[in-house]
């Protein structure tokens, strides 16, 4: 019998966040998270990691063309913005007064607003 194992992955980021690259060719530079993919742990940066596609001809484009899209990051190289003090921070969890699981800025102690 095949045992199945669930995990569960847990994101500092979500999507609408503002965040800065660790590393890579657009290290130090910021963006808005466009999308999150939990079970790749990536996410796309808006305007970030661009790559290039050559696409053929089609009815669309008679020619072909070139397409730059925004590629995924793997979240590691990610860190979240602080939207008080506009700095990077490590993120955690903890109850707001009502009781509720959020996320704060380990920085400065803030919560960070979902979405």
């Amino acid at each position: 019998m095949k045992k199945t194992i669930k995990k569960s992955f847990k994101i500092h980021i979500r999507t609408g966040d503002r965040v800065k690259i660790l590393t890579g060719k657009y290290r130090n530079e910021q963006g808005t998270v466009l999308k999150v993919f939990p079970k790749k742990y990536r996410a796309v940066v808006e305007g970030m990691n661009i790559v290039v596609r050559h696409l053929k001809p089609s009815i669309e484009h008679p020619k072909g063309t070139i397409q730059r899209l925004p590629s995924s990051i793997h979240i590691s190289n990610l860190m979240l913005m602080d939207a008080v003090s506009g700095s990077a921070t490590r993120v955690g969890r903890k109850y707001n007064e009502a009781g509720k699981l959020q996320r704060y800025a380990k920085k400065t102690g803030n919560f960070i607003k979902n979405g």
